[in-house]
């Protein structure tokens, strides 16, 4: 478990490993690795001088591939108090072919100050009380509300649990989530562990009673501090949806609060649809 990583480098290339595999179609990627890999990359360019990442927006236009991926880094703004860093996310599947771009990153770091005089308004008391797991266990946990469906049907309550396929109802869900790192033999940064934990906003807005038939192409997150715990969680906060195309928002969580929020928009990808009471994580990713 300790050796997990969405990526190991070699010849300057990050080539995936199994735990980067997504469940939506065969040698694809998971949005959390793009997003590991292009927070990283933010970081490693912007990431100084007590300039903190508050705004990470990625557009996810084209499937990865699980083929030999890198980043090209630019900065857009190196300003006193705002430095903005662009990253796009390239591969290619052999040495001579002609590199391919399948995401774009912007990400806005802002320059530590103090708080100023005053008071103003903030979201009240948190309910989001996460269960207890160690350190070495990557699997995710799920909750979920009870509710009722449009037809009338009782949808029950899901206590914690690291079972995806007892999550597929139709309540209000939450997610606990330790994230992976991006490289191997590297350790998340909190922003790391927080945008790679926020691409599950997706998840926790298009996830029904069927599986999940929307997929994700894009996520932004925006954070008043960074994460202090290990994990880092996902509360569903919103979700609309209309012909085919939804909006999905969560509050994002540490040990002690609410942190900042995450938002996507999702398309209809219900050819693919994934059905978590059939299909496992564990079976396709071999992460346990």
């Amino acid at each position: 478990m300790a050796n997990l990583a969405f990526f190991t480098e070699a010849d300057g290339w990050f080539h995936p490993t199994p735990v980067a595999r997504s469940m939506w179609a065969k040698a694809t990627l998971t949005g959390p690795a793009t997003c590991a890999l292009a927070a990283r990359s933010a970081e490693l360019a912007g990431g100084r001088d007590g300039f903190r990442p508050v705004r990470f927006t990625i557009d996810l236009f084209r499937a990865a591939r699980e083929i030999p991926t890198t980043t090209t880094t630019t900065m857009r703004r190196d300003g006193q108090r705002v430095r903005v860093v662009q990253v796009d996310v390239v591969q290619r599947a052999e040495p001579d072919d002609e590199p391919v771009t399948v995401a774009s990153a912007t990400t806005v770091f802002l320059k530590e100050s103090v708080k100023p005089r005053g008071e103003r308004w903030t979201r009240g008391p948190s309910t989001f009380n996460p269960p207890d797991a160690p350190d070495d266990d990557y699997y995710p946990r799920f909750t979920a509300e009870a509710s009722t469906t449009a037809d009338g049907t009782e949808s029950p309550a899901v206590p914690w649990t690291r079972d995806i396929g007892s999550g597929q109802v139709a309540g209000r869900k939450s997610y606990w989530c330790n994230a992976l790192p991006a490289v191997a033999g590297e350790t998340p940064t909190p922003f790391q562990r927080a945008v790679v934990s926020a691409e599950s906003t997706s998840l926790m807005g298009n996830w029904g009673t069927e599986g999940i038939a929307l997929i994700n192409c894009d996520l932004t997150v925006a954070l008043a501090r960074l994460p202090r715990s290990r994990r880092v969680g996902v509360d569903s906060d919103f979700h609309v949806e209309d012909a085919g195309i939804s909006v999905s928002e969560t509050i994002l969580y540490d040990a002690e609060g609410p942190i900042g929020t995450a938002i996507c928009t999702a398309v209809n990808n219900a050819q693919s649809e994934i059905d978590f009471t059939v299909v496992k994580p564990s079976d396709r990713l071999r992460q346990l």
